[in-house]
Protein backbone atom coordinates (compact mmCIF):
# COMPACT_ATOMS: atom_id res chain seq x y z
CA UNK A 1 0.00 0.00 0.00
CA UNK A 2 1.56 3.35 -1.23
CA UNK A 3 2.11 5.93 1.46
CA UNK A 4 -0.10 9.69 0.48
CA UNK A 5 2.21 12.11 2.45
CA UNK A 6 0.00 14.79 4.07
CA UNK A 7 1.65 15.69 7.07
CA UNK A 8 4.95 18.46 7.00
CA UNK A 9 7.53 18.49 9.24
CA UNK A 10 6.36 22.24 9.54
CA UNK A 11 2.43 20.58 10.45
CA UNK A 12 3.92 18.66 13.15
CA UNK A 13 5.95 20.82 14.80
CA UNK A 14 2.94 23.48 14.42
CA UNK A 15 0.69 21.30 16.65
CA UNK A 16 -0.11 21.78 20.24
CA UNK A 17 -1.38 19.50 23.18
CA UNK A 18 -4.98 19.54 23.66
CA UNK A 19 -7.35 18.38 26.52
CA UNK A 20 -7.43 14.97 24.52
CA UNK A 21 -5.38 13.19 22.23
CA UNK A 22 -5.85 13.61 18.80
CA UNK A 23 -4.32 12.41 15.30
CA UNK A 24 -2.61 13.87 12.66
CA UNK A 25 -3.00 11.55 9.92
CA UNK A 26 -0.27 11.16 7.03
CA UNK A 27 -1.54 8.27 4.65
CA UNK A 28 -1.70 4.33 4.57
CA UNK A 29 -2.66 4.17 7.71
CA UNK A 30 0.17 5.90 9.33
CA UNK A 31 -0.51 9.03 12.22
CA UNK A 32 1.04 11.00 14.67
CA UNK A 33 -0.66 10.66 18.26
CA UNK A 34 -0.33 14.14 20.41
CA UNK A 35 -1.43 13.30 23.83
CA UNK A 36 -2.22 16.21 26.42
CA UNK A 37 1.06 16.05 28.05
CA UNK A 38 2.15 17.31 24.93
CA UNK A 39 4.32 13.75 23.73
CA UNK A 40 3.74 12.79 20.46
CA UNK A 41 3.54 8.71 18.96
CA UNK A 42 3.74 7.40 15.76
CA UNK A 43 1.32 4.54 15.02
CA UNK A 44 0.35 2.76 12.23
CA UNK A 45 -3.07 1.30 11.88
CA UNK A 46 -3.42 -1.99 9.21
CA UNK A 47 -5.55 -4.73 8.49
CA UNK A 48 -4.65 -8.66 8.66
CA UNK A 49 -7.34 -11.10 7.55
CA UNK A 50 -9.96 -8.39 7.90
CA UNK A 51 -9.15 -7.42 11.33
CA UNK A 52 -8.12 -3.91 12.21
CA UNK A 53 -4.60 -4.13 14.33
CA UNK A 54 -1.97 -1.36 15.85
CA UNK A 55 1.16 -1.27 16.03
CA UNK A 56 4.05 1.82 17.38
CA UNK A 57 6.36 2.79 15.14
CA UNK A 58 8.79 5.26 17.61
CA UNK A 59 8.23 8.40 19.30
CA UNK A 60 8.52 11.82 18.11
CA UNK A 61 10.96 13.79 16.87
CA UNK A 62 13.44 10.85 18.09
CA UNK A 63 11.29 9.20 14.79
CA UNK A 64 11.37 11.69 12.58
CA UNK A 65 8.62 11.55 9.34
CA UNK A 66 10.82 10.29 7.32
CA UNK A 67 11.60 7.45 9.29
CA UNK A 68 8.32 6.93 10.41
CA UNK A 69 7.00 6.85 6.54
CA UNK A 70 9.88 4.14 6.22
CA UNK A 71 9.00 1.92 8.73
CA UNK A 72 5.35 2.01 7.73
CA UNK A 73 6.19 1.00 4.13
CA UNK A 74 8.15 -2.22 5.47
CA UNK A 75 5.61 -3.08 7.79
CA UNK A 76 2.93 -2.64 4.47
CA UNK A 77 5.64 -4.91 2.01
CA UNK A 78 5.39 -7.54 5.35
CA UNK A 79 1.49 -7.31 5.17
CA UNK A 80 1.85 -7.84 1.23
CA UNK A 81 3.97 -10.87 1.75
CA UNK A 82 1.60 -12.47 3.80
CA UNK A 83 2.89 -11.44 7.28
CA UNK A 84 1.94 -9.68 10.09
CA UNK A 85 3.67 -7.01 11.44
CA UNK A 86 3.31 -7.11 15.05
CA UNK A 87 3.69 -11.02 15.27
CA UNK A 88 7.03 -9.95 12.86
CA UNK A 89 7.62 -7.89 15.57
CA UNK A 90 7.25 -10.38 18.36
CA UNK A 91 9.40 -13.15 16.83
CA UNK A 92 12.10 -10.68 16.11
CA UNK A 93 11.88 -9.39 19.68
CA UNK A 94 11.75 -12.91 21.08
CA UNK A 95 14.97 -14.11 19.00
CA UNK A 96 17.01 -11.52 20.13
CA UNK A 97 16.31 -12.15 23.60
CA UNK A 98 16.97 -15.49 22.96
CA UNK A 99 20.41 -14.73 21.75
CA UNK A 100 21.33 -12.23 24.30
CA UNK A 101 19.85 -15.54 26.76
CA UNK A 102 21.84 -18.06 24.75
CA UNK A 103 25.33 -17.74 25.08
CA UNK A 104 27.84 -19.76 24.15
CA UNK A 105 28.62 -19.35 27.84
CA UNK A 106 25.07 -19.95 29.35
CA UNK A 107 24.11 -22.87 26.76
CA UNK A 108 28.31 -24.14 27.87
CA UNK A 109 27.24 -23.82 31.38
CA UNK A 110 23.88 -25.86 30.99
CA UNK A 111 25.39 -28.47 29.00
CA UNK A 112 28.33 -29.09 31.65
CA UNK A 113 25.90 -29.08 34.66
CA UNK A 114 24.10 -31.76 33.17
CA UNK A 115 26.86 -33.52 31.52
CA UNK A 116 29.36 -33.51 34.69
CA UNK A 117 27.53 -35.29 36.60
CA UNK A 118 28.90 -38.38 35.35
CA UNK A 119 32.58 -37.77 35.30
CA UNK A 120 35.07 -38.05 37.20
CA UNK A 121 35.72 -34.96 39.23
CA UNK A 122 39.38 -34.45 38.05
CA UNK A 123 38.02 -34.81 34.33
CA UNK A 124 35.01 -32.48 35.57
CA UNK A 125 37.23 -29.84 36.87
CA UNK A 126 39.58 -30.04 33.88
CA UNK A 127 37.25 -29.66 31.41
CA UNK A 128 35.17 -26.49 33.17
CA UNK A 129 38.89 -25.26 33.87
CA UNK A 130 39.76 -25.37 29.74
CA UNK A 131 36.67 -24.02 29.14
CA UNK A 132 36.98 -20.90 31.29
CA UNK A 133 40.74 -20.01 30.42
CA UNK A 134 40.90 -20.53 26.96
CA UNK A 135 37.39 -20.23 25.33
CA UNK A 136 34.80 -18.27 26.95
CA UNK A 137 37.32 -14.78 27.31
CA UNK A 138 36.84 -15.11 23.17
CA UNK A 139 33.21 -17.12 22.41
CA UNK A 140 31.24 -16.92 25.40
CA UNK A 141 29.45 -13.60 25.19
CA UNK A 142 28.48 -14.57 21.69
CA UNK A 143 25.38 -16.26 21.01
CA UNK A 144 25.65 -19.55 20.14
CA UNK A 145 23.77 -19.33 16.99
CA UNK A 146 25.98 -16.52 15.75
CA UNK A 147 29.11 -18.47 16.14
CA UNK A 148 30.22 -19.39 12.86
CA UNK A 149 33.45 -22.11 11.88
CA UNK A 150 36.43 -19.78 11.80
CA UNK A 151 36.09 -17.89 14.60
CA UNK A 152 35.66 -21.19 17.05
CA UNK A 153 38.97 -22.25 14.59
CA UNK A 154 41.00 -19.28 15.64
CA UNK A 155 40.21 -20.16 19.19
CA UNK A 156 41.63 -23.34 19.21
CA UNK A 157 44.57 -22.61 17.39
CA UNK A 158 45.39 -19.68 19.81
CA UNK A 159 45.66 -22.68 22.08
CA UNK A 160 47.34 -24.90 19.51
CA UNK A 161 50.00 -22.18 19.35
CA UNK A 162 51.26 -22.27 22.39
CA UNK A 163 52.24 -25.81 22.20
CA UNK A 164 49.27 -27.31 24.17
CA UNK A 165 47.79 -29.48 21.16
CA UNK A 166 46.54 -31.90 23.21
CA UNK A 167 44.41 -29.31 25.13
CA UNK A 168 43.29 -28.02 21.75
CA UNK A 169 41.84 -31.50 20.69
CA UNK A 170 39.92 -31.65 23.93
CA UNK A 171 38.67 -28.24 23.92
CA UNK A 172 37.30 -29.08 20.66
CA UNK A 173 35.98 -32.08 21.62
CA UNK A 174 33.88 -30.27 24.56
CA UNK A 175 32.76 -27.30 21.96
CA UNK A 176 31.58 -30.44 19.23
CA UNK A 177 29.57 -31.87 22.74
CA UNK A 178 28.29 -28.20 23.46
CA UNK A 179 26.96 -27.66 19.60
CA UNK A 180 25.15 -31.22 19.89
CA UNK A 181 23.53 -30.34 22.89
CA UNK A 182 22.30 -26.85 21.57
CA UNK A 183 21.18 -28.76 18.58
CA UNK A 184 19.24 -31.21 20.93
CA UNK A 185 17.60 -28.28 23.26
CA UNK A 186 16.79 -26.06 19.90
CA UNK A 187 19.32 -23.23 19.97
CA UNK A 188 20.97 -24.17 16.45
CA UNK A 189 20.59 -25.56 13.36
CA UNK A 190 23.95 -27.00 12.47
CA UNK A 191 27.20 -27.52 14.28
CA UNK A 192 30.11 -25.42 13.22
CA UNK A 193 32.68 -27.23 15.05
CA UNK A 194 35.90 -27.95 13.14
CA UNK A 195 36.73 -31.23 12.82
CA UNK A 196 40.02 -32.48 14.35
CA UNK A 197 41.92 -32.09 10.73
CA UNK A 198 42.31 -28.84 11.21
CA UNK A 199 44.61 -28.85 14.29
CA UNK A 200 48.13 -30.71 14.75
CA UNK A 201 48.01 -33.97 15.53
CA UNK A 202 49.05 -34.18 19.22
CA UNK A 203 52.49 -36.24 19.67
CA UNK A 204 51.94 -39.25 21.29
CA UNK A 205 54.09 -40.80 23.99
CA UNK A 206 53.47 -41.49 27.59
CA UNK A 207 53.73 -39.37 31.02
CA UNK A 208 57.22 -38.03 31.63
CA UNK A 209 58.46 -40.46 34.71
CA UNK A 210 61.94 -41.20 36.52
CA UNK A 211 61.91 -45.16 36.71
CA UNK A 212 65.96 -45.85 37.69
CA UNK A 213 66.23 -46.61 41.00
CA UNK A 214 68.74 -43.74 41.77
CA UNK A 215 67.06 -41.57 40.60
CA UNK A 216 63.79 -42.21 42.18
CA UNK A 217 65.99 -42.14 45.24
CA UNK A 218 67.28 -38.74 44.36
CA UNK A 219 63.48 -37.49 43.94
CA UNK A 220 62.34 -38.84 46.89
CA UNK A 221 64.60 -37.01 49.10
CA UNK A 222 64.19 -33.62 47.28
CA UNK A 223 60.42 -33.92 47.56
CA UNK A 224 60.77 -34.87 51.51
CA UNK A 225 62.53 -31.39 51.49
CA UNK A 226 60.05 -29.21 49.57
CA UNK A 227 59.88 -25.72 51.42
CA UNK A 228 56.59 -24.92 50.19
CA UNK A 229 52.95 -25.71 52.35
CA UNK A 230 52.62 -28.52 54.44
CA UNK A 231 49.52 -29.27 51.90
CA UNK A 232 51.57 -29.71 49.18
CA UNK A 233 54.44 -31.50 50.62
CA UNK A 234 52.22 -34.19 52.17
CA UNK A 235 50.57 -35.10 48.98
CA UNK A 236 53.89 -34.57 47.02
CA UNK A 237 54.94 -37.41 49.16
CA UNK A 238 51.94 -39.35 48.91
CA UNK A 239 52.20 -39.06 45.12
CA UNK A 240 54.54 -42.01 44.99
CA UNK A 241 53.70 -43.97 47.98
CA UNK A 242 49.95 -44.28 46.66
CA UNK A 243 50.02 -43.97 42.65
CA UNK A 244 46.33 -42.89 42.19
CA UNK A 245 45.92 -40.83 39.16
CA UNK A 246 46.48 -37.08 40.41
CA UNK A 247 43.26 -35.90 40.04
CA UNK A 248 41.97 -38.60 42.53
CA UNK A 249 44.77 -37.44 44.93
CA UNK A 250 44.15 -33.98 44.70
CA UNK A 251 40.39 -34.38 45.34
CA UNK A 252 40.79 -36.91 48.19
CA UNK A 253 37.83 -36.11 50.56
CA UNK A 254 38.61 -36.94 54.18
CA UNK A 255 35.54 -39.24 54.55
CA UNK A 256 37.08 -41.47 51.96
CA UNK A 257 39.83 -43.11 54.50
CA UNK A 258 39.69 -45.40 57.50
CA UNK A 259 43.31 -44.88 59.20
CA UNK A 260 42.44 -47.71 61.66
CA UNK A 261 41.87 -50.05 59.11
CA UNK A 262 44.86 -48.47 56.51
CA UNK A 263 42.06 -48.04 53.73
CA UNK A 264 41.55 -45.34 51.13
CA UNK A 265 38.40 -46.30 49.40
CA UNK A 266 38.01 -43.86 46.47
CA UNK A 267 34.33 -44.09 44.95
CA UNK A 268 33.40 -44.80 41.70
CA UNK A 269 32.12 -41.56 40.66
CA UNK A 270 35.71 -40.12 41.35
CA UNK A 271 37.58 -43.08 39.35
CA UNK A 272 37.91 -43.30 35.54
CA UNK A 273 36.68 -46.52 35.51
CA UNK A 274 33.28 -45.52 37.40
CA UNK A 275 34.27 -48.27 39.92
CA UNK A 276 34.86 -48.14 43.24
CA UNK A 277 38.73 -48.68 44.13
CA UNK A 278 40.36 -49.86 47.23
CA UNK A 279 43.79 -48.30 47.96
CA UNK A 280 45.67 -49.85 50.95
CA UNK A 281 47.43 -47.53 53.48
CA UNK A 282 51.12 -48.12 54.08
CA UNK A 283 52.16 -47.28 57.84
CA UNK A 284 54.08 -44.39 56.10
CA UNK A 285 51.24 -43.27 53.91
CA UNK A 286 49.23 -43.41 57.20
CA UNK A 287 51.76 -41.24 59.12
CA UNK A 288 51.33 -39.01 56.45
CA UNK A 289 47.80 -38.23 56.65
CA UNK A 290 48.23 -38.45 60.33
CA UNK A 291 50.42 -34.93 60.32
CA UNK A 292 47.94 -33.65 57.97
CA UNK A 293 44.61 -33.94 59.59
CA UNK A 294 44.81 -31.06 62.47
CA UNK A 295 45.25 -28.70 59.36
CA UNK A 296 42.57 -30.06 57.01
CA UNK A 297 40.69 -32.73 59.01
CA UNK A 298 38.03 -30.31 59.88
CA UNK A 299 37.18 -29.66 56.50
CA UNK A 300 35.75 -31.96 53.36
CA UNK A 301 38.83 -31.95 51.61
CA UNK A 302 42.38 -33.45 52.33
CA UNK A 303 44.10 -31.22 50.04
CA UNK A 304 42.19 -27.87 49.52
CA UNK A 305 42.67 -25.42 47.70
CA UNK A 306 44.43 -22.24 48.33
CA UNK A 307 41.85 -19.86 47.47
CA UNK A 308 39.45 -21.39 50.14
CA UNK A 309 38.42 -25.23 51.74
CA UNK A 310 35.26 -26.01 49.27
CA UNK A 311 37.56 -26.96 46.48
CA UNK A 312 40.34 -29.08 46.18
CA UNK A 313 43.83 -28.13 45.28
CA UNK A 314 44.25 -27.28 41.80
CA UNK A 315 44.78 -29.48 38.94
CA UNK A 316 48.64 -27.81 38.47
CA UNK A 317 49.48 -28.12 41.36
CA UNK A 318 51.60 -31.09 42.43
CA UNK A 319 53.43 -30.22 38.91
CA UNK A 320 54.40 -26.77 39.73
CA UNK A 321 55.99 -28.39 42.53
CA UNK A 322 58.14 -30.97 40.83
CA UNK A 323 58.87 -27.46 38.39
CA UNK A 324 59.70 -25.95 41.66
CA UNK A 325 62.00 -28.80 42.96
CA UNK A 326 64.02 -28.55 39.61
CA UNK A 327 62.51 -31.32 37.36
CA UNK A 328 60.98 -29.94 34.16
CA UNK A 329 58.19 -31.33 32.47
CA UNK A 330 60.15 -33.74 29.92
CA UNK A 331 61.73 -35.53 33.47
CA UNK A 332 58.94 -36.28 35.75
CA UNK A 333 55.41 -35.60 35.83
CA UNK A 334 52.37 -36.09 38.53
CA UNK A 335 51.48 -39.16 36.72
CA UNK A 336 54.54 -40.18 35.96
CA UNK A 337 54.28 -41.68 39.39
CA UNK A 338 51.87 -44.25 38.14
CA UNK A 339 54.44 -45.51 35.54
CA UNK A 340 57.33 -45.08 38.01
CA UNK A 341 55.84 -47.83 40.31
CA UNK A 342 54.48 -50.32 37.39
CA UNK A 343 57.75 -49.96 36.12
CA UNK A 344 59.75 -50.91 39.84
CA UNK A 345 57.03 -53.02 41.16
CA UNK A 346 57.24 -55.17 37.94
CA UNK A 347 60.72 -55.65 37.90
CA UNK A 348 60.91 -56.54 41.96
CA UNK A 349 58.50 -59.68 40.31
CA UNK A 350 55.50 -58.62 42.17
CA UNK A 351 52.06 -60.15 40.45
CA UNK A 352 51.28 -57.89 37.16
CA UNK A 353 47.54 -58.68 37.80
CA UNK A 354 48.27 -57.60 41.37
CA UNK A 355 49.84 -54.14 39.94
CA UNK A 356 46.94 -53.76 37.32
CA UNK A 357 44.48 -53.84 40.02
CA UNK A 358 45.95 -51.29 42.16
CA UNK A 359 46.52 -49.29 39.01
CA UNK A 360 42.77 -49.20 38.62
CA UNK A 361 43.68 -50.10 34.83
CA UNK A 362 40.02 -51.04 33.76
CA UNK A 363 39.30 -54.68 32.90
CA UNK A 364 37.18 -55.02 30.12
CA UNK A 365 35.64 -58.43 31.59
CA UNK A 366 33.65 -57.20 34.29
CA UNK A 367 33.69 -60.61 36.21
CA UNK A 368 37.42 -61.20 35.90
CA UNK A 369 37.28 -57.15 37.09
CA UNK A 370 35.60 -58.14 40.21
CA UNK A 371 36.94 -61.67 40.63
CA UNK A 372 40.55 -60.01 40.68
CA UNK A 373 39.44 -57.31 43.26
CA UNK A 374 38.86 -59.94 45.77
CA UNK A 375 41.79 -61.98 44.67
CA UNK A 376 44.33 -59.89 44.87
CA UNK A 377 43.68 -57.94 48.28
CA UNK A 378 45.79 -59.65 50.34
CA UNK A 379 49.04 -59.71 47.82
CA UNK A 380 48.40 -56.31 47.30
CA UNK A 381 48.42 -54.77 51.23
CA UNK A 382 51.57 -56.48 51.49
CA UNK A 383 52.79 -54.89 48.00
CA UNK A 384 51.82 -51.60 49.19
CA UNK A 385 53.91 -51.76 52.41
CA UNK A 386 57.16 -53.36 50.57
CA UNK A 387 56.40 -50.86 48.14
CA UNK A 388 56.82 -47.66 50.98
CA UNK A 389 59.56 -49.19 52.28
CA UNK A 390 61.61 -49.64 49.13
CA UNK A 391 60.83 -45.89 48.42
CA UNK A 392 62.47 -45.53 52.27
CA UNK A 393 65.40 -47.43 51.19
CA UNK A 394 65.98 -45.72 47.83
CA UNK A 395 65.95 -42.47 49.57
CA UNK A 396 68.46 -43.43 52.01
CA UNK A 397 70.97 -44.01 48.93
CA UNK A 398 70.33 -47.65 48.79
CA UNK A 399 69.14 -48.26 45.55
CA UNK A 400 71.57 -49.25 44.03
CA UNK A 401 71.89 -52.53 45.80
CA UNK A 402 70.29 -55.41 44.10
CA UNK A 403 67.71 -56.34 45.69
CA UNK A 404 66.75 -60.16 45.16
CA UNK A 405 63.21 -60.34 44.16
CA UNK A 406 61.90 -63.50 46.03
CA UNK A 407 63.32 -61.97 49.58
CA UNK A 408 61.31 -58.55 48.63
CA UNK A 409 58.58 -59.85 48.02
CA UNK A 410 58.28 -62.24 51.44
Amino acid sequence: MAIKDKLTDTAIKAARARTKPYKLFDGGGLYLLIRPDGKRYWRLKYYVAGKEKLISLGVYPRVTLKTARRRATDAHAQIDDGQDPSVHRQEAKAARRSAAENTFEAVSREWYGKRSKSWAASNSTKVLGRLENDVFPWLGAKPIADLAGPKILETLRRVEERGAVESAHRIRQAINSIFLYAIDTHRVVGNPTPRSDALERPKKGSYASITDPQGVGKLIRVIRGYSGTLTTRVALQLAPLLFVRPGELRAAEWAEFDLDRGEWRIPGERMKAKAPHLVPLSRQAKALLTELHPLTGSGRFVFPSERGPSRPMSSNTLNAALRTLGYTKDQMTAHGFRHMASTLLNERGWNRDAIERQLAHSDRDSIRAAYNAAEYLPERRKMMQSWADYLDELAAGEGAKVVNIKSARK
